[in-house]
């Protein structure tokens, strides 16, 4: 009856431990979610905010708000009573109901300089990874995930194009065609590395002209001013007279 009893107490106590092993991995795993949740919450909400204008269509900012609508439900279901995340979802369902009529209020942001493009790309590189997310978790199907991401694909093309063209314009701008041809040229050699160059043709040929542009003013630069006398023609004459006289006594 004893050595019953001792084994009886032995696993009731290796029961509660298990019990209170799992309950301490779910409120783990709870806390792991909230964090991982409230981060998601945060990105999407920088990429609908902060995202350049230039490249915001209404269909890319309801699926946005879509993504953001999905992870606000995620968190309210740990969360029932955060007033700040029920709020957010009416306001997001409103949004979401209007379709690819929701407002685009996003102002373009010009790509001027390579950090800008940084910053840009950071971004494309945080919604790629918002949409496999979202398709991971099963709420957004696969054919309209992998959809997205070569539209985000595209994006970073556009960025390119645009960055190229406004570093050479710019330096067009201040008298410096060499290095507007540096520009042009990267911007070609890149869109002619893409999967699909037809698809950019366009774009192309425009960076092609800008190239030969470009390329015209640099050897334009190089070529000495017609009548003109510096130190370098100066002594090239010298050098030619002196030549010519050293043959004239050698000969004579």
């Amino acid at each position: 009856m004893i050595g019953l009893l001792v084994v009886a107490g032995l696993a009731l106590l290796i029961a509660i431990g298990y019990m209170n092993h799992v309950v301490d991995n779910n409120k783990l795993e709870k806390a792991r979610t909230k964090v991982e949740l409230n981060d998601r919450l945060r990105r999407c909400g920088e990429l609908t905010e902060t995202f350049p204008g230039q490249y915001m269509t209404p269909a890319l900012k309801l699926l946005l708000t879509r993504l953001e609508l999905n992870v606000c439900q995620r968190l309210l279901h740990l969360e029932k009573t955060n007033a700040a995340v029920k709020a957010r979802i009416s306001e997001l369902n409103a949004l979401v109901a209007q379709g690819e009529s929701i407002p685009v209020n996003n102002p373009p942001a010009p790509i001027l300089t390579e950090a800008k493009a940084k910053d840009v790309r950071f971004l494309l590189e945080a919604m790629h990874g918002q949409v496999t997310r979202a398709a991971q978790d099963g709420f957004l199907p696969t054919n309209e995930a992998k959809r997205w991401i070569k539209e985000i694909r595209h994006i970073l093309v556009l960025l390119h194009i645009e960055f190229f063209n406004n570093l050479g314009q710019h330096a067009l701008q201040q008298n410096q065609p060499g290095q507007a041809r540096l520009a042009f040229e990267r911007g070609v050699q890149y869109l002619r590395k893409q999967q699909d160059p037809a698809l950019y043709s366009e774009q192309l040929q425009y960076l092609e002209k800008l190239l030969e542009r470009a390329n015209a003013q640099v050897l334009a630069s190089t070529q000495p001013v017609e009548g003109e006398v510096n130190q370098l023609t100066e002594g090239l004459k010298d050098a030619e007279t002196d030549a010519d006289w050293k043959k004239k006594v050698i000969y004579d």
